[in-house]
């Protein structure tokens, strides 16, 4: 197809130069992004006696950032634990490395109880894969006990009359949950705009405790008075 100033656009196949190029012209936009310009891959390989591939993992790090891209275990060695083994010589390498937190995506027909064993938590799911099935995505800290987390869903009614007040405020308080080791996973709002909903996750429950009794987030909330938004916290966990 040619458009006006003889540009041409292709559809192919498989354009390993055009991956390459893309890969480095997308790898120094987000460097100048974030300043983090230390991307790095990472594997793990198992052989055997005859330097056969028993097993292997692929995977990056980048920042404090570190990621998983494929696991793979030989079908007659499976049921020998290679694939935990797996897992922790690339946590290992990704703290070595500085990194604080790892992510990994799996089909419903691979590994995701795999995963979760490991102290992976499930952060977001994505239907319509081929064959009914589902691609679940995963998170971990490198720093923290997984064990240990605990996950909300805030229910968050905005008062009539201080709809702007109120989501002020929430943008204000949900930016103070790094400083105790909580993080914002979704955060919706109803068409009406009266209503947010707020999945969070707390590294530890001591650091919910720290977040609720935070002195900035009481000082926003006693600044709004009876305009301040009504919150029901239900704590919930993966099902």
């Amino acid at each position: 197809m040619t458009f006006p100033g003889s540009d041409t656009i292709q559809v192919l196949g498989a354009d390993k130069e055009l991956e390459e190029r893309l890969s480095a012209e997308l790898t120094a936009f987000n460097n100048r992004a974030t300043g983090a310009a230390d991307e790095t891959d990472l594997s793990v390989r198992v052989t055997d006696a005859d330097g056969e591939l028993v097993a292997g993992l692929t995977g990056w790090s980048w920042g404090d950032c570190a990621g998983i891209n494929m696991v793979w275990v030989r079908e007659d060695r499976r049921s020998e634990g290679w694939g935990g083994r797996l897992l922790r010589a690339a946590e290992e390498e990704a703290r070595r490395r500085g990194c604080t937190q790892m992510s990994v995506s799996s089909f419903s027909f691979q590994a995701p109880e795999f995963y979760r064993r490991h102290g992976y938590l499930d952060t977001g799911r994505r239907e319509g894969i081929p064959g009914g099935n589902v691609d679940h995505h995963f998170w971990k800290s490198l720093v923290t006990d997984p064990a240990a987390a605990v996950r909300l869903v805030a229910l968050v009614e905005l008062p009539p009359g201080a709809v702007e007040e109120g989501r002020a405020y929430e943008d204000r308080v949900l930016g103070l949950l790094g400083r105790h080791g909580g993080r914002v996973e979704r955060r919706l709002r109803t068409g009406d705009g009266r209503t947010e909903v707020h999945v969070i996750r707390f590294d530890t429950r001591a650091g919910y405790e720290s977040a609720l009794a935070d002195p900035e987030r009481l000082a926003l909330r006693a600044a709004l008075g009876d305009a301040a938004p009504t919150t029901r916290v239900l704590e919930v966990e993966e099902v």
